[in-house]
């Protein structure tokens, strides 16, 4: 399995107020402070003992992103917020991530995993936020973020047909009944756990694209027009949130770097490659079979590219990732902007 440790601290630091709730200051700020004078101490240590080359070889280990700015993108994505959307689930973060490697052995696997976790994790079950990944290749813009009522909604989950959104919230509140008759118990999973979020919502939120494709329904599912596959090497990535702005941007700086990890754990274990969504199915060529292109492949670091966020008259909401954005998670990535 991929080895999380490195995201652990960012978890933990979310959890005691790093979202910029005020939450775990005090003592918490004190001791994080010490810790911090003590790590420069030691470096100072290393290199006046003749150990740097230590820090230098971590540095050289680091994970990797690249920054491509609005300015330098030909063609930039950019999503509009509808007025509609204030009173139901106001705050969205995106960008588009190039350069993911699903193709080989279970990776596909491992990312769908690493969503689930950090949606239990840092985003408390979606309560906090939800995320939500789609192929670019499958999206058209510009994006729409609005809110419609449940009777107009038109989505197609995960897995399932088009349906409106009221009948599809009436069909999992079924289903969910039925897990509890079944299992005995009042837990149920899936899909069904996340109902309660909608309680009181005359309008639901959706993200919807230039050809009137509804491709998120949050916080309860993607749609299965724009699903990821072992063939997706180009992300488009959401965050969205009833809370607060901070919360999405963190949670977005850590989905980042929980990708930039798994991609490099893709490309140092040699796993063969799928052309198939099935992770069962691998009789694709190994990965090594042009070893001259893996090399490239894995010096090439991800491309993170800026998305801009604008209200209904073009005026700038957010603009992710900004100069102060992936600070959090700055000191396990190499970010070059």
């Amino acid at each position: 399995m991929v080895n999380s440790c490195q995201t652990k601290s960012i978890l933990e630091y979310l959890r005691v107020g790093g979202r910029g709730s005020g939450k775990g200051k005090g003592k918490t700020d004190n001791s994080d402070k010490e810790e911090i004078r003590k790590k420069k101490r030691d470096k100072r240590q290393k290199k006046d003992s003749g150990d740097g080359e230590q820090d230098m070889l971590e540095e050289v280990n680091k994970l990797m992103i690249k920054i491509l700015h609005i300015a330098e993108n030909p063609a930039p994505l950019v999503v509009k917020v509808s007025p509609n959307i204030k009173e139901v689930r106001p705050y969205i973060v995106c960008c588009v991530v190039k350069g993911m490697n699903l193709k080989q052995g279970n990776a596909l696997k491992r990312f769908l995993s690493a969503q689930i976790k950090l949606h239990e994790d840092i985003c408390e079950r979606r309560t906090a936020a939800t995320i939500a990944t789609h192929d670019l290749q499958l999206i058209k813009g510009p994006l729409l973020y609005d809110a419609q009522p449940p009777s107009e909604l038109k989505v197609t989950p995960l897995g399932r047909k088009e349906i409106k959104a009221k009948d599809l919230v009436r069909q999992l509140q079924l289903e969910a009944e039925e897990q509890r008759k079944q299992k005995k118990r009042q837990n149920v999973s899936g899909l069904h756990k996340y109902l309660q979020l909608l309680d009181g919502k005359e309008n639901y939120p959706c993200l919807v694209d230039a050809e009137g494709v509804v491709i998120s329904f949050p916080p309860i599912t993607n749609s299965e027009r724009t699903k990821i596959r072992k063939t997706t090497s180009d992300l488009f990535l959401e965050v969205t949130s009833g809370t607060s702005l901070q919360i999405c941007k963190d949670i977005m700086d850590t989905l980042i770097l929980k990708m930039a990890e798994l991609n490099k754990f893709t490309l140092e274990n040699k796993e063969e490659e799928s052309v198939s969504d099935g992770e069962s199915d691998m009789t694709s060529e190994p990965v090594n079979a042009n070893p001259s292109q893996n090399a490239e492949q894995e010096q090439s670091p991800l491309t993170v590219e800026q998305v801009r966020v604008v209200d209904a008259d073009g005026n700038l909401k957010v603009l992710y990732p900004s100069k102060t954005d992936l600070t959090l998670v700055s000191s396990l990535l190499t970010i070059i902007r």
